[in-house]
């Protein structure tokens, strides 16, 4: 009696393939690497998981152009990808960093892969982990910046974006932020302002007594390091932000909030979409912020890591 066969499970939606890298393949892909491709692959390291139209805004000039070069990537194990699965329609492309990838970035930094890090299980976790929608929600924050920054001449830059795991490396026994952002914005008199910032992403998952009390880790941040750092909390809803707002008083470090819904601003975080808290007026530009918390001392960051920001 011959078994039925089982079928092979497989999460719809997916597409991440575990090739087999040999020394030819790595030594091919390193020549045919560009800067702008390698430096795709850092972003992508560092960022855990982009999507399509995120890249596409941060490396290419046009959608087309983004995808051959992502298939070229992806065709080369330089990247992953997988498609999450949507109850109508299809979500877009999401990339992780592939083996041959990180072996070039592993040489490049003159590292064996284990002292590098990567792990490809590692790396394709995020496709199943329920952190996936918020960490694209983190990424798109930093992108919707770059974007407004080459949209507009002169409009800004960011100049520093590190994640959440460079954070906790950093600051972890402390405050774990989302990420670390440095923007820099042209003012009407010639100078620039430039606001350093912790960045709390937030979904409405936790109560917002638990995103409340995040404020007293980086209260003791400031008072250990001898620097402050405002925050920067990007909220669901109005209704949300309100109720925030109403928690926080005056707390003892600078803090902003505003909302991430699609239609808040042309400009989205870079426009005028920031309410401090304690205060009263209009909503102020990210880039006013700087201004407005001009006596705060800025602490180098850049002593603390060597990385910098999409584009730089």
């Amino acid at each position: 009696m011959t078994r039925p066969r089982t079928p092979r499970t497989r999460q719809r939606g997916t597409q991440i393939r575990a090739p087999r890298v040999s020394a030819e393949v790595v030594a091919e892909l390193a020549y045919r690497l560009t800067v702008r491709d390698r430096n795709l692959l850092a972003m992508v390291w560092e960022h855990r998981v982009l999507t399509t139209g995120q890249l596409t805004r941060l490396f290419f000039p046009t959608p087309e152009r983004a995808r051959q070069r992502l298939n070229h990537l992806y065709n080369h194990h330089a990247l992953l990808r997988f498609r999450p699965w949507a109850p109508v329609g299809s979500k877009p492309w999401h990339w992780v960093l592939g083996p041959a990838g990180a072996h070039v970035l592993a040489v490049e930094q003159g590292q064996s892969s284990a002292e590098f890090g990567y792990r490809q299980d590692g790396a394709t976790a995020i496709a199943v982990s329920p952190r996936l929608a918020h960490q694209i929600g983190v990424n798109e924050f930093f992108v919707s910046l770059h974007a407004h920054a080459h949209a507009r001449r002169h409009g800004g830059a960011v100049e520093q974006w590190w994640s959440e795991h460079r954070c906790a490396a950093l600051w972890g026994d402390l405050a774990r932020p989302d990420a670390f952002g440095r923007w820099t914005e042209p003012s009407i008199d010639g100078t620039a302002a430039t606001l350093d910032f912790f960045l709390e992403h937030d979904t409405g998952t936790e109560t917002l007594a638990r995103v409340t009390a995040k404020l007293g880790g980086y209260a003791d941040l400031a008072e250990a390091t001898g620097t402050t750092t405002p925050v920067l909390f990007w909220l669901p809803s109005p209704k949300r932000e309100a109720n925030l707002r109403r928690l926080l008083g005056t707390p003892e470090i600078p803090v902003a909030t505003a909302v991430h819904t699609p239609d808040t601003s042309l400009d989205g975080p870079a426009g005028p979409v920031w309410h401090p808290a304690g205060a009263t007026g209009p909503r102020r530009r990210l880039g006013d912020l700087a201004h407005l918390w001009a006596t705060v001392p800025r602490h180098d960051h850049t002593k603390e890591g060597d990385h910098d920001a999409a584009g730089s």
